[in-house]
């Protein structure tokens, strides 16, 4: 099995100019945990990924007076890049499910962006879920 076959595809992305603050309303209104992050509004080359636990560092459950609101608010309004990892794990999409699940353990990774293979044009991304998922079915047959 590979990874193209478990895979997400055509995954909710970000620009690095997305500001914090509407990167967290796209994930909210998403439903979604990780948003892989492209050079500019054309391009598919995958440069960076944000998860719901970059968010963590914020100290949005510190904010109990004005002070530290503002500068919450002032955080909110940076671009993504300054929050983001970059030069993020990549998988080809061609690559074996076995490998990704190797990533994923290795690197303590909970979803790897999928590139077309050879590039950084991003087509995916492979979540735990979607790895434990594929076990599911598996075990079934």
């Amino acid at each position: 099995m590979i990874v193209e076959e478990i895979m997400t595809e055509g995954p909710i992305t970000v620009t690095e100019t997305t500001s914090i603050g509407d990167a967290m309303s796209t994930m909210a209104e998403q439903g979604v945990r990780h948003l892989p992050v492209v050079r500019g509004e054309r391009s598919e080359d995958v440069i960076g990924i944000l998860s719901d636990r970059d968010f963590s560092n914020l100290g949005l459950s510190l904010v109990n007076d004005v002070e530290s609101y503002d500068q919450l608010r002032a955080r909110l309004t940076e671009p993504v890049s300054v929050l983001m990892t970059a030069d993020p794990v990549t998988i080809d999409q061609d690559a074996s499910v076995a490998e990704v699940i190797d990533m994923m353990t290795d690197d303590k990774l909970s979803a790897i962006p999928v590139v077309e293979s050879g590039t950084q044009r991003l087509v995916g991304i492979v979540s735990y879920v979607d790895v434990l998922k594929a076990a599911r079915d598996r075990l079934d047959d």
